[in-house]
């Protein structure tokens, strides 16, 4: 992992502001996360965290699941994922995906950028590593931090709550 500076981190920024742009299409009732996908200073692919088709429920599924439920508990799409299945309806063999970076980011209430927090989904890391995103990018307190793929992967594979 790297954190950026000068003009990488100031690039890096831009498509910062895009994901939080983004982000604010999601219909999701806890939070706003949104993602841009880019290779050669080009957005490839972008999406927001929402449920499939991005319906609108009255209640988060989330509130009902029993203890020890073990798949993924949000009933969103999350923000990678959709940026990534939209890179792949441009292009269906995924050759521009290859070698790109992810950029992420999550709103709170009021709609502001927030920190995130270490890698943790193994969803996305999985998805993103399998198509070859060499990249992926969060903004911490210090920074944006860059991360490889599948540094990030196994980051997400070591987080405990």
């Amino acid at each position: 992992m790297k954190y950026l500076s000068g003009k990488e981190k100031e690039e890096a920024k831009n498509f910062m502001d895009l994901a939080a742009i983004v982000a604010n299409g999601s219909s999701c009732l806890r939070t706003k996360c949104g993602s841009v996908i880019v290779k050669d200073i080009e957005v490839i692919g972008y999406g927001f965290n929402s449920p499939p088709g991005n319906k609108r429920l009255e209640k988060c599924l989330k509130d009902d699941l029993p203890d020890g439920f073990k798949s993924d508990k949000t009933c969103c799409i999350h923000a990678e994922e959709r940026a990534i299945m939209l890179a792949l309806r441009k292009d269906p063999q995924g050759i521009t995906l290859l070698g790109s970076r992810l950029y992420f980011i999550r709103l709170d209430e009021k709609g502001e950028k927030t920190f995130a927090g270490k890698p943790y989904c193994t969803i996305c890391s999985k998805m993103a590593l399998d198509v070859g995103i060499s990249e992926f990018t969060l903004w911490h307190e210090e920074g944006i931090c860059v991360y490889g793929t599948e540094e990030y992967n196994q980051l997400s594979f070591g987080y405990k709550r």
